[in-house]
C-alpha cells in the first residue's frame, strides 16, 4: 500500500522544534553534555498550590465527565475577572470567553474559521511557526511583515501593499514577542485597530508571554484599545505563566463572533479541556501571584547573567524588557544554522537559528532563558574558548 498524504501536508515546513529536538539528541547520543536554550519550556515547576489544587480536583467524580466545549463557567468569570483586575478590561464570561487547549491549539484553529482557500493572512516574521502552518492547512496564503530592528520589530503597516491588506482576513500580531522579545505600547496597538477597521481585518494578538517582564515593565493587552474589541481576539495561555506547558490550558477572550466561531470550529474537532485542570487554572489565576514575581526575579537574574556573558565573548543582543529569550546577533561571515550548528557540535549548546522563525530572523540566533544560572555560567565560559 502506498500512503499518499494531503497536499496541505507537503506544503508544510519541518516543525522546528521537532527538528531541533532531532539534532539535539543525535549529538547527545555521542556522549555530549548538552545545555539546552532551544525550546521555551520552563524547566520551574508548577506551583505546590496549582498542583495540590489539580490532586483535589482530580479526586472530584465530576471532573471525570466531558467538560463544556466553551469551558466551565466558573474558568470563564474567573478568566473575565483577571482581565479586569490586571488590564482593566471588561469582559462578558458568557460570549466573550472561550477556553483552549493550551493557545496553540486556539491560533491553529482560528484561521479555520475565517479562511477560505486562497485568502491572504497577515502574518509576522520571524514568528512562532503556528500562525504560518495554521494559514497553510485552512488552505490560506501568508503574507510576511518583516520585524526589523530599525522598527523595534514591529511591523510597518504601510508597507502592506493596498491590495493585500484589501484581501486580508486575518492578522497575527505578538507582544511581548516570540523571538525577538520586543514589546509593543499602546500607540501601535492603537495603529493597528484603525488598520484593521480601515481593511476589515480580524486581529489576533498573541499574549501568551504578557506576565513575564523585568525592570518594573508592564505589558499592556491589545484589547485596552479603545476599539479593540470590534476587530479582534486575544489568545493567552497558564504556560508560560505559571509554568504549566504540559497542562494545556489558555483562553481567547474578544470579539464575540469571533470567539462564536473559533467555537464553532472547536466543538467539531475536540472535546474541551479537563475541568480538573481548569479548576487548578482557577487558582492559578486568583491565587497570590507572588510564584510569579518570584519566576521573573529568576528569568531576569538568569537574562543579566546571559547577557553580561555574550558581552565578554563578543557576542551583542539587546536586553528584553520581556519573555524568556534573548535574541541574539551572530558574526558576519556564517548563517543562523551554521552558527547554530557550530554552538551545537562544538560547544554541547544548543540555540535556534532565527532563520527559523522566518527568512528576517536571519543573522540571529535565540536563547531561552529557561536554564539554571549555573548552566549559564557554563555556556559562556564553552563560548570563551571558540572562536567566532
Amino acid at each position: 500500500m502506498t500512503v499518499e498524504v494531503a497536499e496541505r501536508l507537503k506544503l508544510l515546513p519541518p516543525y522546528l522544534f521537532k527538528e531541533l529536538d532531532r539534532l539535539r539528541d543525535e549529538v547527545k547520543a555521542s556522549g555530549v553534555d548538552i545545555i539546552d536554550f532551544g525550546v521555551g519550556d520552563p524547566d520551574l515547576p508548577t506551583p505546590a498550590h496549582i498542583i495540590e489544587a489539580l490532586k483535589q480536583a482530580v479526586d472530584d467524580p465530576s471532573t471525570h465527565r466531558y467538560p463544556s466545549y466553551s469551558g466551565m463557567n466558573d474558568f470563564r468569570d474567573c478568566v473575565a475577572g483577571w482581565y479586569e483586575k490586571r488590564f482593566g478590561v471588561e469582559l462578558d464570561p458568557s460570549s466573550e470567553v472561550i477556553v483552549l487547549i493550551g493557545s496553540k491549539e486556539g491560533i491553529a484553529h482560528i484561521p479555520l474559521a475565517f479562511v477560505n482557500p486562497g485568502d491572504t493572512v497577515l502574518v509576522p516574521s520571524p514568528s512562532y511557526p503556528v500562525y504560518h502552518t495554521g494559514t497553510i492547512l485552512a488552505g490560506g496564503e501568508s503574507f510576511f511583515m518583516p520585524l526589523l530592528e530599525k522598527n523595534g520589530f514591529l511591523p510597518d503597516l504601510k508597507q502592506i501593499p493596498e491590495e493585500v491588506a484589501s484581501s486580508a482576513k486575518l492578522m497575527f500580531i505578538n507582544y511581548p514577542n516570540n523571538p525577538t522579545s520586543a514589546v509593543a505600547d499602546k500607540q501601535f496597538f492603537e495603529m493597528v485597530v484603525n488598520f484593521a477597521r480601515k481593511h476589515d481585518i480580524i486581529v489576533c494578538h498573541d499574549a501568551a508571554y504578557s506576565e513575564l517582564a523585568f525592570d518594573g515593565y508592564i505589558p499592556p493587552s491589545f484589547l485596552e484599545v479603545d476599539g479593540a474589541k470590534d476587530v479582534g481576539i486575544e489568545f493567552h495561555s497558564l504556560s508560560k505563566t505559571y509554568n504549566m506547558t504540559g497542562w494545556r490550558l489558555g483562553f481567547a477572550v474578544g470579539n464575540s463572533d469571533i470567539i462564536k466561531a473559533l467555537g464553532q470550529v472547536k466543538s467539531n474537532i475536540d472535546s474541551g479541556a479537563f475541568n480538573a485542570i481548569q479548576k487548578a487554572g482557577i487558582v492559578a489565576l486568583e491565587g497570590n501571584q507572588d510564584c510569579v514575581s518570584e519566576m521573573c526575579r529568576i528569568y531576569e537574574e538568569r537574562r543579566d547573567v546571559l547577557l553580561k556573558g555574550l558581552d565578554e565573548v563578543g557576542l551583542n543582543a539587546a536586553k528584553p524588557k520581556a519573555t524568556f529569550y534573548v535574541w541574539c546577533k551572530i558574526p558576519h561571515g556564517t548563517t543562523s544554522t551554521e552558527f547554530s550548528m557550530k554552538l551545537l557540535k562544538e560547544a554541547g549548546i544548543v540555540t535556534t537559528p532565527g532563520n527559523g522563525f522566518g527568512e528576517p530572523g536571519e543573522g540571529y540566533i535565540r536563547f531561552a532563558l529557561t536554564v539554571p544560572k549555573e548552566r549559564i555560567e557554563e555556556a559562556i565560559e564553552r563560548l570563551r574558548k571558540l572562536k567566532f
